[in-house]
């Protein structure tokens, strides 16, 4: 892809009335959502799920793209179609996570670099012929006493620039996530002056490394109060300090923000999405999701692992699917959570 394809396929990852879905889990991470519903993850369980999600009746009116997993972008329906290829006829785009993952970071205690640079062209080669159109990496950065150091954040911004141009360089757009994690019992003003820091970092690096902001998609995370803070703060100061953060950092020419989930609930998630896509307007840039947990939790409880259950699970992810895309275009409202049950 030349600049003009990089540009394009962006702008359809934030499509109006649309989101992606992070169906990205790490085979250990699924079987922990496997072991919620006691079901044993093995390779057949795993691609069986997927295509539950990916073949629901309402999925591409809500849904741009899908975050794969290396096992998921190999995998095909039943019916013998690569899902990469599956998705592509139904007008949602494939894309892949390529990191390996957050370790320590030497030095740091507490802190965490992630990784996955070393073969990363090799891989992202690979992954574009299989039909993968954009990428994934995240950075995590934690909040705690004594840290973020501004080491760590440097570090991590300084890695992410470098995938999102190692991406750019193969034709696939790049999803550049640094997420500050709300665990914790840090303050909405705490987790404010973080994110600051972590965007403003992140994009001087973005800069530094040419990479084209008119040709990837930011996933940050939203401006909350640590999951232990004893006063959490309100849905629409979340709002407010999310947008304020954002018109302070993230340019222009970027075409959209698809904020991750983060370990808030389903309504959350979307009520503070809805929030922002009402009061913030007219913004530079698209707002909407890439949400893994927030858009699969319902429906993988639904469906169980039964076979009987595969409509029912459809349904719960064509539903949350359906009303972040409301969301995304601020008609979203809490009224509509018992509407659709």
């Amino acid at each position: 892809m030349n600049a003009i394809e990089l540009m394009h396929v962006a702008k359809g990852m934030v499509a109006k009335g649309k989101g992606i879905l992070a169906a990205d889990e790490s085979t250990g991470t699924i079987k922990k959502r496997f072991d919620g519903i006691k079901l044993e993850s093995t390779e057949e369980h795993r691609r069986t799920y997927r295509e539950m999600l990916f073949t629901a009746p309402a999925a591409a009116e809500s849904v741009s793209g899908v975050i794969l997993y290396d096992e998921t972008l190999r995998q095909k329906t039943k019916d013998g179609t690569a899902f990469p290829q599956y998705l592509m006829k139904q007008g949602i785009i494939p894309g892949i996570k390529v990191d390996t993952g957050a370790k320590p970071l030497a030095g740091f205690p507490g802190e965490t670099i992630t990784e996955g640079l070393d073969g990363l062209r090799e891989r992202l080669i690979e992954y574009r012929s299989l039909g993968a159109l954009f990428a994934k990496w995240r950075a995590v950065i934690d909040i705690g006493e004594g840290i973020p150091s501004a080491f760590a954040v440097e570090a991590n911004a300084h890695a992410l620039a470098r995938y999102a141009a190692l991406c750019q360089e193969n034709g696939i757009v790049p999803i550049v996530e640094p997420e500050v994690l709300m665990d914790g019992a840090h303050s909405i003003e705490r987790c404010e002056d973080v994110t600051n820091h972590v965007l403003s970092t992140v994009f001087r690096q973005l800069f530094a490394h040419r990479v084209l902001l008119e040709g990837m998609v930011l996933k940050p995370n939203m401006v909350v109060s640590g999951k232990k803070a004893t006063n959490r703060a309100g849905p629409e100061v979340v709002a407010e300090a999310t947008l304020r953060t954002l018109r302070r950092h993230v340019p222009p020419a970027v075409p959209g923000i698809a904020f991750l989930s983060g370990g808030q609930s389903p309504t959350e998630a979307t009520l503070h999405l809805g929030l922002m896509n009402r009061i913030g307007q007219p913004l530079p840039w698209a707002l909407t999701f890439s949400y893994g947990r927030a858009l699969q939790d319902t429906a993988l409880k639904a469906w169980g692992g039964v076979a009987a259950n595969f409509g029912a699970g459809q349904k719960e992810f064509g539903k949350r699917a359906k009303l972040n895309g409301l969301a995304t275009l601020g008609r979203y409202t809490a009224e509509m959570e018992s509407q659709a049950a």
